[in-house]
C-alpha cells in the first residue's frame, strides 16, 4: 500500500469511528447521567437510601453485563454477516439471542419478586439498608423483563450502522427517566415522595417507553425488525457459532460483573460511609470511561464489517488506529475525572468520614481508566470483532476470581486494612492483565472472519 492509499484509508477508518462514536457517545452520557441523577436525587433523601440503591443496582449491573454479552454475540455475527450482505443470517441471529436473554430475563425477574431481601443481605448486613435494596428490587423485575428485549434489537441495529436509532430512543428513554426520578423522588406534581422506591418506578416506566420505541422503529425498518417470528428461525449453523462466541462473552461479562459487584459487597461489610462514597466514585468512573468505551463499541462494528469483508490486513491496521484513539481517550478520561474532584466532594452530602473516602477514590481512578480503557478495547472490542471471545473469558476469570476478589476478601477481613487501602489494592485489577492482553493483540490469533457461506441452504430454516 502506497502512502497516498494509507492516508485514504485511515482518513476513511476516522470518518467512519466519528460516524459511529459521536452517538454511542452520546448514549452512554446518558446512561451515565442517569446514574448521576439517581445518586444527587438520593442525596437530599438521605445517605442510607443512596446506599441501598447503589447495592441493588449490583443486579442490574450484572444482568447488563449478561446481556451486553448476548449482545456481543449478536454483534459480532450480525456485523460480519452485514459486510458480507446477508440479512437472513441477521434477522436468524437476533431471533436466537431474543430466546437467550428473554429465558435469562425472567430467571432474574422470578429471583427479585420471590426472596429480594435475600438477594440484598448477599451485599449488607444493615437492615434499613436490606429493606429500601428490597423494595427497590420488587418494582425493578418489570425493567428486566423490557430490557431483555430492547438490548438485543439494539445491539442487532448498531451492528448494521443504525446507531443514531440506539441513541434516540436510549435519549428519550434516560430524558425521561431523570425526570420521572425528580416527581417520584420528591413527590412533584402531586405524586407521592416515594424515594428510592420512586427511583425504581422511574426506571421501569422509561424501560417501558424505550420497549414503545423499538416496536415503532420496528414497524418502520425495511432491513431488521423486532419479529416475534425471528424467535422461530432454526438454523444449526447459526446457533453453533452464536453459542461459540456468546457463551465466552457472556461468561466474561458475568464474571466480569459479578466480581466488581463483589467489590460492593466488600466495601458494603466496611461500612455505610464506603459504600457512599463507591457510589458518587462509580458514577464518576462512568463519565470518565465514556469516550473510551464508545471507541471500544464503534471499533468493534467497524471491524466486524471490514472482517466480513475478508479484510484482513485492512483490519489489523484499523485496529492500531483504534488502540492509538483509546490510549488518548483514557488520559482524557483520567483528566476529566481529575477536574470534577473539587466539584463531586462539594456538592456531594457525605459523612466528613465518607468524603474522605471519596477524596482519595476518585485520586485512584484518574490513572484507573486508563487501564480500564486499554482492556476493554482489546477484549470487547478488537477481540470479540475478529470472533475471539474465548480470551476474555479466560483472562478475565483468572484476573478476577484468583486475584483481585481473593486479594480484596484477605485485604479487608483478614487482613483487616482501612477501606482506601482495600480499594487501592481491588483496582490493580486492569494493570495486572495488561501485559497478557497487549501480547495477545500483537499476536493477531484474535483476527478470524467467521460467516459461513450458504447458510440456509445447507442448514436448513
Amino acid at each position: 500500500m502506497n502512502t497516498s492509499e494509507h492516508k485514504e484509508e485511515s482518513a476513511r477508518f476516522y470518518r467512519q469511528i466519528t460516524k459511529l462514536v459521536i452517538p454511542i457517545v452520546v448514549q452512554n452520557l446518558l446512561s451515565a447521567a442517569v446514574s448521576s441523577a439517581d445518586v444527587v436525587m438520593l442525596n437530599y433523601v438521605g445517605q442510607s437510601s443512596i446506599s441501598a440503591v447503589s447495592l441493588a443496582a449490583q443486579y442490574s449491573s450484572i444482568l447488563f453485563m449478561i446481556y451486553y454479552g448476548l449482545g456481543t454475540g449478536a454483534t459480532i455475527l450480525c456485523a460480519q454477516y452485514y459486510g458480507k450482505g446477508d440479512l437472513r443470517a441477521i434477522r436468524a441471529v437476533e431471533g436466537i439471542g431474543l430466546r437467550f436473554s428473554l429465558a435469562l430475563s425472567g430467571m432474574f425477574a422470578a429471583a427479585v419478586l420471590i426472596c429480594p431481601e435475600m438477594m440484598m443481605r448477599v451485599f449488607t448486613a444493615d437492615p434499613e439498608l436490606v429493606r429500601i435494596g428490597a423494595s427497590y428490587l420488587r418494582i425493578m423485575s418489570v425493567c428486566y423483563l423490557c430490557w431483555g428485549v430492547t438490548e438485543v434489537y439494539l445491539a442487532v441495529l448498531r451492528s448494521i450502522g443504525q446507531v443514531l436509532i440506539s441513541t434516540v430512543l436510549n435519549a428519550i428513554a434516560f430524558s425521561l427517566n431523570i425526570i420521572l426520578n425528580a416527581v417520584f423522588i420528591f413527590g412533584l406534581f402531586g405524586a407521592p415522595k416515594l424515594g428510592a422506591v420512586g427511583v425504581a418506578i422511574a426506571t421501569v416506566l422509561s424501560r417501558l417507553v424505550e420497549l414503545a420505541g423499538c416496536v415503532i422503529v420496528s414497524a418502520r425498518s425495511r432491513e431488521v425488525k423486532l419479529d416475534p417470528r425471528y424467535l422461530f428461525i432454526r438454523n444449526q449453523a447459526l446457533l453453533t457459532d452464536f453459542v461459540k462466541i456468546s457463551l465466552p462473552a457472556l461468561g466474561n461479562d458475568a464474571a466480569w460483573g459479578v466480581a466488581f459487584s463483589l467489590y460492593s459487597a466488600i466495601l458494603g461489610h466496611m461500612g455505610s460511609d464506603a459504600v457512599a462514597a463507591y457510589s458518587f466514585v462509580n458514577v464518576a468512573q462512568n463519565f470518565g470511561t465514556v469516550l473510551c468505551f464508545g471507541f471500544a463499541s464503534a471499533g468493534g462494528i467497524l471491524l466486524g464489517n471490514v472482517i466480513g469483508e475478508n479484510k484482513m490486513e485492512q483490519a489489523r491496521r484499523d485496529a492500531s488506529r483504534l488502540m492509538k484513539l483509546t490510549v488518548i481517550s483514557g488520559a482524557l478520561g483520567g483528566f476529566l475525572i481529575l477536574c470534577a474532584t473539587p466539584l463531586v466532594l462539594k456538592y456531594a452530602d457525605l459523612t466528613e468520614q465518607a468524603l474522605r473516602y471519596l477524596k482519595v477514590m476518585l485520586l485512584i481512578n484518574t490513572y484507573y481508566v486508563m487501564g480500564a480503557a486499554v482492556n476493554t478495547t482489546l477484549i470487547a472490542g478488537v477481540f470479540r470483532a475478529g470472533g475471539d471471545s474465548r480470551f476474555g473469558l479466560i483472562c478475565d476469570t483468572i484476573t478476577m476470581w484468583c486475584y483481585a476478589v481473593p486479594l480484596g476478601f484477605v485485604a479487608a477481613f483478614v487482613l483487616k486494612l482501612p477501606v482506601l487501602a482495600v480499594y487501592f489494592l481491588l483496582c490493580t485489577d486492569e494493570f495486572v492483565k495488561w501485559p497478557v492482553v497487549i501480547r495477545h493483540y500483537r499476536s493477531g490469533k484474535w483476527l478470524k472472519n467467521i460467516t459461513r457461506d450458504d447458510l440456509f441452504e445447507t442448514a436448513g430454516v
